[in-house]
C-alpha cells in the first residue's frame, strides 16, 4: 500500500466493489485435492454476511473457533483472481468461491495491508478489521481453480483477519479505510 499517513493526515479512503461474501458452514477442502472437494450443504454465496467482533463471520466454518480467533475472515482482492487468468492464459477469470474466501474485493492490494487496521462499510457502517496473516493459497486451487493456479496465487492469497467489531457487509460498493500505522480506528 505505500506510505498509509501519519497521525496528523486523515487515514485514506479507497472506494472498492465487495463482488463475493462467503460463508460456509462445512469445512469443503478435505483430504486430497485429487478427490475433489466436499458438496456444499447449503447456499454459501450470500448477498449480505454479518460480522461478529473476535467471532468471524455468521454461519461460516470458523465462527466462535479458538484456533482461529486472529484469522476468522479471510478477505482477497479480486485482482488476484485477473491475475492468474492473465498468467495462465485462462479464457475466464475462475469463480471468486472457490478460493473459499469470505470477502472478495476489488480495488486494493489485500496482500500489502499485513499489520493494518482498517474498515470496510457497504452503507450500513463500518466494520472494522486487523490484518493478521497472509492466508495463503493450497493445493485445492489447481484443482478447483485451474492448473497452476496454486503458483499464480503465491503472494495473492489475501489476508486473514479478525474482526474488532460488529456488523453487516453487502454486495456492491463499499468504501474502505486504512487507519495511519499508528492509529487505531477502534
Amino acid at each position: 500500500m505505500g506510505n498509509v499517513g501519519t497521525v496528523s493526515e486523515p487515514s485514506p479512503t479507497v472506494d472498492v466493489v465487495i463482488e463475493l461474501l462467503l460463508a460456509s458452514p462445512i469445512h469443503r477442502y478435505e483430504g486430497r485435492p485429487s478427490d475433489g472437494p466436499l458438496p456444499a450443504t447449503g447456499p454459501e454465496v450470500r448477498n449480505h454476511i454479518e460480522i461478529r467482533a473476535g467471532l468471524g463471520v455468521v454461519g461460516d466454518r470458523f465462527f466462535a473457533k479458538k484456533a482461529h480467533v486472529h484469522e476468522s475472515v479471510t478477505i482477497m482482492a479480486a485482482e488476484s483472481l485477473d491475475h492468474v487468468a492473465q498468467t495462465l492464459g485462462l479464457s475466464e477469470i475462475p469463480d471468486a468461491a472457490n478460493t473459499r474466501r469470505n470477502i472478495i474485493v476489488r480495488g486494493v492490494d489485500i496482500d500489502a495491508m499485513r499489520g493494518a487496521d482498517f474498515s470496510i462499510d457497504s452503507g450500513d457502517g463500518p466494520v472494522l478489521f486487523h490484518a493478521h496473516r497472509p492466508a495463503n493459497p493450497c493445493a485445492w486451487m489447481n484443482v478447483t481453480l485451474a492448473d497452476g493456479a496454486h503458483k499464480a496465487l503465491r503472494g495473492r492469497g489475501g489476508m486473514r483477519c479478525e474482526p474488532l467489531s460488529d456488523g453487516t457487509l453487502t454486495l456492491g460498493p463499499a468504501v474502505l479505510r486504512i487507519a495511519p500505522p499508528d492509529v487505531s480506528l477502534t
